[in-house]
């Protein structure tokens, strides 16, 4: 094909691999293209968009010629959407001299991108734009083709070792150009100052360009970053967006709003109503847009820790640092730090109080640990000791204190309206304070809160820059020495930066995180007290089982109490697991926090009160009213969280209850009038027997009245001024409708045959039986109350 057949048939075959941007066309469906189900599909994809495959080579070959592609801006972030269609330039220089108006008669804003951004923009917005087709087989997203092929672009484009490769050309020694600057179509106003590119700058600061081939192909590695972070990242609402503006940046961007009339291209400029709309994007992350990120992450990590180590000339730095090792210096606090954060907040404020916010978790500490990812290893003997965090990160911990203080705090609220006895909800507290518990990291979390906290000493050769960040001008390979910012300096301007002037910085060490901590160790105490009683609730129910109760001659399945919990079908393995989860988030909590043992202890004991004097659990936290009791906030939260239960139970007629399913409701109403009529005729020499004081009184007792009732009805929540009922001593025959006790007496039956043993013969053999168990239990029942006349 000639360049412009190929020019001409890029856009489409972009489209076909990544699908459209209205998700019509679905494309290769990447995402779910994975090489256990579909192995051939898998590695031939896999090798058409390596980024030595035949795809790049397409695109670098048309970069070559400087073709153009239009991409509608109405696909792009709801933020830089929003700004680029009231004229107002974003802070990213991804977008400068790109942006370009329709001609009369056209449909909306186009950026005018070069055939490698091109490409990459469609290769980042579909995993935001297109929707996974349904499967009927298990997707892993890190083992789909769409996440390999994100490593695999990370890892040429921003490699830990060596230098970018350069792109296959089609001529013998050519080199694909840098795109050119562009002058804009129509006079935008600005965020602020922008910043230039590393690649410009760079350049700026070289007596030749040639003198460093690796100058031309830097901007592959900053275009591939700055479209990862802008298309996964920059989505927050309008009241975050607005946040993050400074006051100058505001009114200037008011100032030119007011100005703006209709004279460019003849359209009306766009009311307030719409723009606030356009600004607040419902942005719904998934869980593999999050895994993604967090690739992205743990990469940037690696990326800025191969930075060599720095010469001990200053004056040497600025003239033998290739831009690979400057973009590596400033990639994570210039590019990444301002949007992660807010991507995180908006996760921590919005994603559902289930087990799946373990992906944005393990995102969120993979950030705050980048020495996970540096290139030295600690020797084998020292594995099993807890790795010290070194005192060299204490600048990034410093500015990035928000990541570490805020955050946590977030997750602390998050936590307190979890069910810690799930074992997977468990396991987050675990994961979140084991991390901070890492040696020196606490310690180095308070050094950065006492230097935010410091008094700000005015200095007047720095007045002129305070707090300037990278979005609102100021720049982190700017020439001035870095011995004159101190530390101080450094964490405000992170977090005012962040936050804005007026933000109300709450401390992680100070009194009101404190509390938090300590409501949650409560809540990891009865967590841990819930689990133990449904860890003892089967053993209980096993040992309470008797020979004669699975026949049926018990009373148990009358009472209509409900001893069962959703919490059962967890599993012992499980609530074994969630102890100990429990306990080392405990231990760790006590580190951090330098948490007093005697409180502790008491906290414990108080949850270990919640054992009455029949070992029953304690009921939710009430107070009695004139209508009985009344639940509490804390018993609301208690019953929710499944730490506390009432035991629900019939309290009425035992005769009356409802037909159950295991009964045959003829014989129940049959049974009913049979018991009546019995009764009725009896109640009298009844209620004589039961009154004796000797054996004969304890036997009739025991058969013919319920105690029990009396002792479980204490169990359940009842009306204060509810009239006792007392129905006397009485027969019941109920349980000879049950359809369990029908098959065992059939049982028996059957098998007294075999030993020629009639239906008579059977009968007064059980009924003797009995007789006999009656007498034994008599004699050993000690839970009798004597009848009220």
């Amino acid at each position: 094909f000639s360049l412009k057949e190929l020019h001409g048939i890029f856009p489409w075959l972009v489209e076909s691999i990544f699908g459209s941007l209205d998700g019509i066309i679905v494309g290769w469906n990447l995402r779910c293209l994975q090489g256990r189900t579909n192995p051939t599909e898998y590695s031939v994809a896999l090798d058409f968009l390596d980024p030595s495959g035949p795809m790049m080579k397409l695109v670098y070959k048309l970069q070559a010629e400087e073709y153009r592609y239009d991409f509608p801006v109405s696909y792009l972030p709801g933020p830089v959407k929003a700004s680029i269609q009231e004229q107002v330039l974003p802070e990213c220089s991804l977008y400068h001299n790109k942006v370009q108006f329709p001609s009369s008669g056209g449909l909306g804003l186009n950026l005018a991108l070069n055939p490698f951004e091109y490409y990459m923009f469609y290769f980042a917005i579909s995993l935001i734009t297109q929707k996974s087709s349904p499967v009927t087989h298990p997707v892993s997203p890190s083992n789909s083709a769409y996440f390999i092929l994100v490593d695999t672009y990370l890892k040429c484009f921003l490699p830990t070792e060596g230098s970018v490769l350069p792109p296959l050309s089609s001529n013998p020694g050519g080199a694909i150009p840098s795109p050119t600057p562009r002058s804009p179509a129509v006079p935008f106003t600005s965020y602020g100052m922008h910043h230039s590119s590393l690649l410009k700058r760079h350049i700026a600061h070289q007596p030749s360009v040639n003198a460093d081939p690796a100058s031309q192909e830097i901007w592959r590695s900053e275009t591939l970053l700055q479209i990862f972070v802008e298309m996964w990242l920059h989505h927050y609402s309008l009241e975050m967006y607005q946040k993050m503006q400074s006051p100058h940046v505001k009114l200037e961007v008011l100032h030119y709003r007011l100005s703006i009339s209709s004279k460019h291209h003849g359209s009306p400029a766009q009311s307030s109503y719409q723009a606030l709309h356009a600004y607040q994007e419902s942005f719904k992350p998934t869980e593999e847009h999050v895994r993604v990120v967090r690739l992205l992450v743990k990469h940037l990590h690696a990326f800025s820790n191969s930075l060599k180590p720095e010469p001990l000339s200053p004056s040497a730095h600025s003239h033998t640092a290739s831009p690979l090792e400057e973009f590596k210096r400033v990639v994570i606090p210039r590019f990444v730090q301002e949007k992660l954060y807010i991507f995180l907040q908006h996760c921590f404020g919005h994603w559902p109080l289930d087990a799946s916010f373990r992906a944005v978790l393990e995102m969120w500490l993979s950030y705050l640990q980048p020495w996970r990812y540096a290139p030295e290893k600690l020797p084998q003997s020292a594995e099993p000791l807890p790795r010290s965090v070194s005192d060299k990160w204490a600048a990034f911990i410093q500015e990035n204190l928000l990541m570490y203080t805020k955050l946590f705090v977030g997750f602390l609220n998050r936590a307190l309206r979890t069910d810690l006895v799930s074992p997977k909800n468990a396991l987050m507290v675990f994961r979140v304070a084991k991390v901070f518990a890492q040696p020196n990291l606490a310690e180095m979390i308070l050094k950065g809160e006492q230097l935010f906290l410091e008094p700000e000493l005015v200095i007047p050769h720095r007045q002129h820059r305070l707090f300037m960040t990278p979005t609102l001008g100021g720049s982190f390979l700017s020439s001035w020495p870095p011995t004159i910012t101190d530390a101080s300096f450094k964490v405000k301007s992170h977090v005012y930066s962040l936050e804005g002037q007026d933000f109300q910085y709450k401390q992680m060490f100070g009194a009101e995180v404190r509390n938090l901590v300590l409501k949650l160790a409560q809540l990891i105490c009865q967590a841990q007290q819930t689990a133990k009683s449904i860890s003892d609730h089967p053993a209980e129910t096993t040992a309470s089982q008797t020979f004669f109760s699975w026949f049926g001659f018990t009373p148990s399945e009358m009472n209509g109490s409900y001893t069962g919990n959703d919490l059962d079908e967890i599993g012992q393995d499980s609530i074994k697991k969630t102890d100990e989860y429990l306990e080392k988030a405990l231990e760790y909590l006590c580190q951090i926090f330098k948490l007093n043992e005697a409180q502790l202890t008491q906290m414990m004991m108080k949850c270990g009160t919640a054992q009455d004097e029949n070992g029953k659990k304690q009921l939710p936290d009430c107070i009695e009213s004139e209508d009985g009791l009344m639940l509490t906030p804390l018993g609301r939260y208690q019953i929710i969280n499944g730490l506390r239960r009432f035991e629900v139970q019939y309290q009425g007629d035992t005769e009356l209850q409802p037909i159950r399913s295991y009964e045959n409701a003829t014989l129940v109403r049959l049974l009913f009038r049979l018991s009546s009529a019995l009764n009725e005729r009896f109640a009298d020499q009844m209620d004589v027997l039961c009154s004796r004081e000797d054996f004969v009184g304890r036997l009739c007792r025991y058969h013919l009245t319920n105690p029990r009732l009396i002792q479980k009805i204490r169990y359940s929540p009842m009306v204060k001024n509810r009239t006792s009922q007392n129905w006397g001593p009485r027969i019941s025959l109920r349980f000879l409708a049950s359809y369990r006790t029908l098959v065992s007496l059939l049982m028996i039956y059957f098998i007294a045959s075999w030993f020629y043993i009639g239906p008579v013969g059977c009968t007064f053999i059980i009924l003797i039986g009995y007789f006999l168990y009656a007498v034994i239990m008599t004699f050993f029942y000690e839970g009798w109350k004597p009848h009220e006349h």
